[in-house]
């Protein structure tokens, strides 16, 4: 069985600064920029592989989470400890 990653969901909290290391220090595609409320949701992926993609999601859209998981998300991301993904390359 081949499996691949169609997508894969990070948070951001600074859509500038993941556009900067996503297209233009990884060299990415940008696929989707959709802005919403003052919030920002991009897609990005490899270039020639369009069935890959990384969205880049405020982490505070989801409405189901309290003002205190809110908080603690905003610190595991200041830590880096929030979320991840490999990537590797030749």
């Amino acid at each position: 069985m081949n499996l691949t990653i169609h997508q894969t969901y990070l948070p951001q909290d600074d859509p500038d600064a993941a556009l900067a290391f996503y297209r233009d220090a990884l060299g990415f595609e940008v696929r989707n920029d959709v802005g919403y409320n003052g919030m920002r949701w991009i897609t990005v992926g490899p270039a020639g592989q369009p069935d890959t993609s990384i969205v880049l999601h405020p982490p505070a859209a989801d409405p189901g989470i309290t003002d205190e998981e809110r908080r603690v998300i905003g610190e595991m991301m200041a830590k880096g400890t929030y979320a991840a993904i490999n990537l590797a390359t030749e």
